[in-house]
């Protein structure tokens, strides 16, 4: 049986839950910075009682280093598997809501107003739509590519962005977390999961995320990592084969 909130998590009251934050981060010591600002402002405008958890997976940077003086947790751990970064971070999660973001991603104060309201109203988790920064500077044909996958992947599917995630945390528990057998397409499991217990929601206002992988990698090469789930079973995943989008840092 899935546990309820007491009853000072009503939305009519407007006192927000605890929120764990968890990020991933191999090597981003470039993006990481500015993404703890960020949450730092978002969180600390709406008087969240909260924590930041920094999963170091495997970083030959200053990921840790720069974790540690913006304020965060930081766990270190060896997998590079994006699904076992996450359940390692939420495992040392103290506070009643999950909220997974990536370690390029900018968390609004608006969007996480957003996920918070649609908690206290009884959403189990779910999503944000996503923004690309810099989208001026992306040729015509990525765009494409990505407003066609964003089409699908959140209009269509109604699935979560990989980028951003939200969650109560008894509920995750409850349907055992991200599977760890996949290197991919873990948002999509995480959604269903979350589908298959509650409500599940899309916020309105977006998280801005880093164009970095529109420039460091050719059309073509999108065009396959893309199309990988449409020309493989489910259980390709469980390689890092077709994946290098995901987890070649180093370009």
């Amino acid at each position: 049986m899935i546990p309820q909130y007491p009853d000072h998590f009503q939305p009519s009251q407007r006192v927000y839950p605890t929120v764990s934050f968890v990020i991933p981060a191999h090597n981003e010591s470039n993006y990481l910075g500015n993404t703890l600002a960020c949450l730092h402002r978002s969180a600390k405008d709406l008087n969240l009682n909260y924590e930041v958890i920094v999963v170091d997976d495997d970083s030959s940077d200053e990921t840790h280093a720069i974790a540690e003086a913006n304020g965060a947790r930081v766990i270190s751990v060896k997998l590079r598997n994006i699904g076992a970064v996450r359940n390692a971070g939420a495992k040392h999660a103290r506070y009643t809501c999950l909220f997974f973001l990536d370690a390029d991603t900018l968390l609004p104060q608006r969007t996480l107003q957003q996920s918070l309201d649609a908690i206290c109203e009884g959403v189990a988790g779910g999503g944000a739509h996503v923004v690309i920064d810099e989208i001026e500077k992306i040729h015509w044909t990525k765009l494409m590519l990505y407003y066609g996958v964003r089409l699908v992947w959140q209009t269509i599917g109604g699935w979560a962005a990989g980028c951003f995630m939200y969650c109560r945390r008894d509920l995750f528990e409850h349907f055992g977390g991200f599977d760890e057998e996949y290197f991919a397409a873990e948002e999509l499991f995480f959604s269903r999961s979350v589908k298959a217990h509650g409500r599940f929601k899309i916020v309105r206002h977006p998280v801005i995320t880093s164009s970095r992988k529109f420039h460091s990698y050719s059309t073509l090469e999108l065009i396959r990592f893309v199309c990988l789930p449409l020309i493989s079973t489910k259980g390709k995943f469980k390689s890092k084969l077709g994946l290098e989008v995901l987890y070649d840092h180093d370009r």
